[in-house]
């Protein structure tokens, strides 16, 4: 399942250093990942990678020097490197994500979110790729959970139709791809605030300061490198069976409120919760948002895939570098 190429290293003993020409091994299965920058895309570019395949990934601003820089609305772009690099497999998590923002700026989420996926799904069939895109459960009102895939999409939002426009556009544009949706996300964020699950960490922490908490969305909290984990597998059971394409939902199968999860953070990590307060009353600010959109995974199960990670376990992975309180790491760690 290799290839072998030349890879120039730097090799360094005290007085000397040295240019060096090695051969590295390179697996012939080949996998692009957009949105590589993010929060999923880099759990996705990694798992990938550590399963014996040749991942690149490709981002924007955050590119450089990990990842391409692809700027997804220019098809020439997405064309040149799709044609460069020939993918077996392409997973394209990229997408605005965050409902407010949606609502604020519709014509670039719109592009970026239909759009950019169209495109990217007719190149995919072009290169004869196997593409998956990553949707939400955002595409659902919430009224009648649990949702299987063939249940009827009905958006509350803007940003829930533009992952719906997307799934249309892509399967449009590409009879054997993969819609994979999914709901809220956390893991190894490099910043509290790439997750809204791991966004509540401060107001966990500062317990000097009372917090109101959402405790009216029922949500199902997934680690980012279980979806990981699905897409690869997924990739990998479709490179040998043509058969597999179309919708599947994967979600974690805990249900939490934000102000269940917060109180789930300091029950981890032995912090007081005292301080936080839950509102029962639907949010009136903001988009509007499913009251529970949670997703039917058997489909998935049925074939053998998926992976689910404790939320408790899952959560301290995650928080612990965010921790302010260093004597609470020494009681929780060791």
């Amino acid at each position: 399942m290799v290839g072998r190429e030349k890879e120039l290293s730097i090799h360094f003993v005290p007085g000397s250093c040295r240019l060096v020409e090695e051969e590295v091994n390179i697996p012939n299965r080949r996998v692009l990942v957009t949105g590589a920058t993010g929060l999923l895309g880099r759990a996705v570019h990694k798992e990938f990678q550590q399963n014996n395949w040749h991942a690149v990934g490709c981002g924007f601003r955050r590119a450089r020097p990990k990842f391409e820089q692809v700027n997804l609305l220019d098809s020439n772009a997405v064309h040149h490197i799709i044609h460069d690099f020939q993918p077996h497999v392409i997973v394209h998590c990229a997408a605005e994500r965050r409902p407010d923002v949606v609502e604020n700026q519709p014509d670039a989420a719109s592009q970026l979110n239909v759009d950019a996926s169209g495109n990217l799904a007719k190149e995919a069939a072009a290169a004869g790729a196997f593409l998956i895109y990553i949707s939400s459960d955002y595409v659902f009102d919430g009224t009648n959970p649990p949702y299987r895939e063939e249940d009827v999409p009905a958006p509350l939002n803007l940003y829930g139709k533009t992952k719906l426009d997307g799934e249309k556009a892509v399967l449009e544009n590409n009879l054997g791809a993969a819609v994979l949706r999914i709901p809220i996300l956390y893991g190894e964020v490099e910043k509290l605030e790439e997750s809204a699950v791991t966004v509540m960490f401060d107001k966990v922490q500062f317990s000097n300061k009372s917090a109101n908490m959402d405790h009216w969305q029922q949500r199902f909290p997934t680690h980012v490198k279980d979806v990981a984990t699905v897409c690869r597998q997924l990739a990998e059971k479709r490179m040998l069976d043509p058969s597999i394409k179309g919708t599947f939902h994967w979600s974690g199968n805990e249900q939490m409120t934000k102000y269940e999860m917060a109180c789930a953070i300091a029950d981890a990590f032995n912090l007081p919760s005292s301080h936080l307060r839950p509102i029962t009353d639907s949010p009136v600010l903001g988009a509007q948002r499913p009251r529970n959109a949670q997703l039917d995974c058997s489909k998935l199960e049925t074939l053998g895939i998926g992976q689910r990670t404790p939320f408790r376990i899952g959560i301290k992975e995650s928080l612990w570098p965010f921790l302010i309180d260093k004597r609470w790491r020494q009681t929780v760690f060791h």
